[in-house]
């Protein structure tokens, strides 16, 4: 073979050879590559109160948007709060009102590498709005909430009001068939929701009651109050499952074969497949070789 056949199939093998190192990319070039996943880790937060209320004074003349939350908290940091009391400044003379007073009101958010979970607990609890300040708009011994979601398993949810339940000074039952209106005559209406819960294959969210409140003392318009109030809400998202979103698994290696050794019949393939490693060792072989027949051809032309 003289040096001119083969000096132009040398200088070709060596850029090929380079090109197709570069297109395994840098991370085949330093070693075995390394997959990266991003991890989810799941969402949970809960709450013992969340109100949306609409308080207008004097006939409508001004109107305070009653926006209160107490204990509220959310995941992925874990967290819990245990505040008694939520009170709010400017309806009422420029004193602060209590809007919730309880015995126990407790809500937690946590989550690990493969649960979330958000739960509430609140006991003995007073609800009240402004124009009430005798009349609790809602009284309950005891409503929890709880979600929770497990990777790979199906989000659980459940809610609860155990013991009496006092809405506007009248004693009601309630029921999961529907929701149940409570009205009194010369001070208003509230309706009330209960226990409800929703999952999907990832997701969970339980509330023990929700109300649906429009009040107008004795018709004077000295407070008139409408919105909606949440007591004990707590929902989850399940963090990924490890065994449908691990990383494909690498090679621990390069399989380097000697100088001479048949190249692969898949060495021509290009692109990101499982030959890729292969492809990068036996293209920096090829540099190798490829330099040094190079010079060789060069001595013998010399």
């Amino acid at each position: 073979m003289n040096g001119n056949h083969f000096r132009m199939p040398a200088r070709r093998l060596v850029t090929v050879a380079t090109a197709t190192a570069l297109a395994a990319g840098p991370a085949t070039l330093g070693g075995a590559g390394s997959a990266h996943a991003t991890t989810d880790h799941g969402r949970a937060s809960a709450v013992v109160l969340r109100t949306g209320l609409d308080v207008s004074l004097l006939d409508r003349s001004v109107n305070v948007p009653l926006a209160v939350s107490l204990n509220e908290v959310q995941a992925p940091r874990s967290a819990s709060k245990t505040a008694l009391t939520a009170e709010l400044d400017g309806v009422a003379g420029g004193k602060p009102f209590a809007v919730l007073g309880a015995d126990v009101a407790a809500a937690k958010a946590t989550v690990s590498a493969s649960r979330a979970e958000g739960s509430v607990r609140l006991a003995h609890a007073k609800l009240h709005v402004p124009g009430l300040p005798l009349l609790s708009l809602v009284e309950v011994e005891t409503v929890t909430a709880q979600a929770t979601c497990e990777a790979g398993k199906q989000p659980v949810a459940s809610s609860n009001v155990l013991g009496a339940v006092t809405v506007l000074g009248k004693r009601v039952r309630l029921t999961a068939g529907g929701p149940t209106e409570v009205k009194v005559p010369g001070v208003g209406e509230v309706r009330l929701d209960l226990s409800q819960r929703q999952t999907t294959s990832r997701t969970a969210a339980a509330t023990a009651l929700e109300l649906k409140v429009s009040v107008n003392p004795l018709k004077l318009n000295v407070a008139e109050v409408e919105g909606t109030s949440t007591l004990a809400k707590a929902t989850c998202e399940s963090p990924a499952d490890p065994a449908t979103s691990a990383p494909a698994s690498t090679d621990p290696a390069l399989d380097v074969r000697p100088q001479g050794a048949p190249a692969e019949t898949g060495l021509a393939k290009t692109g990101g497949s499982s030959t890729t490693p292969y492809l990068a060792g036996g293209a920096l072989a090829l540099v190798v070789t490829g330099g040094g027949a190079l010079v060789l051809a060069r001595r013998r032309r010399d």
